[in-house]
């Protein structure tokens, strides 16, 4: 059995996106992290509600270590609702999601618990279980929860959340052997 002991730790069932899990990247010009956007459905009641516990187990921590025996009142706390803070992207509709970072690498494993060492094996839009912790950060004057990145199993594949489509969507199967092609073919292909 895994051990997840800790009350502000978390391993939460979800579709990943935006997921910078092999290569650090810097956004907006931060340091370099890994990171990914978590998305959990709205009726997953239970993963929410692990998320909350943490969430609350980390201001609590906080409470008397950072913040002097009372939580700030205009603390700033990682999950949002997709369907009002990204209402143009379809794949945030009907979730809550929370962003996770790290300046580690995350350790990526399939559903054996076998290390994936190919970036095309996972990626944005693949279901994964990803293990977080939350903590408390008190920043430029700003105060809050955040979502430590730190690790990723693969549950199933889903469809890509990239930029750009994949190559069955560019192109159609071509006929013939390559000393045979004929037809639409440029002189220099044929």
């Amino acid at each position: 059995m895994a051990n997840n002991s800790y009350p502000t730790k978390v391993v939460v069932p979800c579709r990943i996106s935006f997921a910078n899990i092999w290569q650090a990247r810097s956004i907006n010009g931060s340091d370099e992290k890994y990171s990914v956007s978590l998305l959990i459905p709205k009726d997953d009641k239970a993963a929410l509600s692990k998320i909350e516990k943490a969430i609350e187990a980390a201001k609590e921590a906080a409470k008397s270590k950072k913040w002097n025996g009372k939580i700030p009142t205009n603390l700033k706390l990682p999950l949002h609702d997709g369907d009002i803070d990204r209402p143009d992207d379809e794949n945030y509709s009907g979730h809550f999601y929370f962003n996770a970072t790290s300046k580690d690498a995350p350790q990526i494993v399939d559903r054996h618990v076998q290390p994936i060492l190919d970036p095309m094996e996972c990626g944005s839009g693949d279901y994964c279980n990803v293990s977080v912790n939350f903590y408390s950060f008190a920043a430029s004057g700003n105060k809050g929860i955040a979502a430590g990145l730190q690790n990723i199993q693969l549950v199933k594949h889903g469809e890509r959340l990239a930029g750009r489509p994949s190559a069955s969507a560019d192109f159609e199967e071509i006929d013939g052997e390559e000393d045979t092609l004929d037809g639409d073919m440029p002189d220099y292909l044929s």
